[in-house]
């Protein structure tokens, strides 16, 4: 994933320590509505800043329903924590491929929100 800033962006906050999460593993997938088969996209890890820029490009950011998967088990155990969910995946739909969206998730060991960002 590069660096620049696409139509589709990213955040995750560490909230039980107040910090972003850096390093976690994470996917973007898009369904497939004939065979509703998910179709990975890309991987990725978040920065220091806990943000993970260049998900899509512009022109592979088509109207669909889209999933980001967080590997949330594998970054509580590099911190030598254990965490309740293993991994979280949020499901959202594109309906116009000029949209811009932000999808952030706050999470700690034992829970975790999203919504949708600017």
């Amino acid at each position: 994933m590069g660096s620049v800033k696409g139509p589709l962006t990213t955040h995750v906050l560490n909230t039980g320590d107040g910090v972003p999460a850096a390093r976690m593993a994470l996917s973007l997938h898009r369904l497939d509505p004939r065979m509703t088969v998910w179709s990975l996209v890309t991987v990725g890890n978040t920065n220091e800043d806990g943000r993970c820029p260049g998900l899509i490009t512009s022109d592979a950011f088509t109207p669909g329903m889209y999933k980001i998967r967080f590997e949330t088990g594998q970054y509580w155990e590099s911190l030598g924590q254990s965490s309740f969910y293993p991994y979280v995946e949020i499901v959202f739909t594109v309906s116009a491929a000029d949209q811009s969206l932000h999808v952030p998730l706050l999470v700690s060991r034992y829970s975790y929100s999203t919504y949708r960002g600017s």
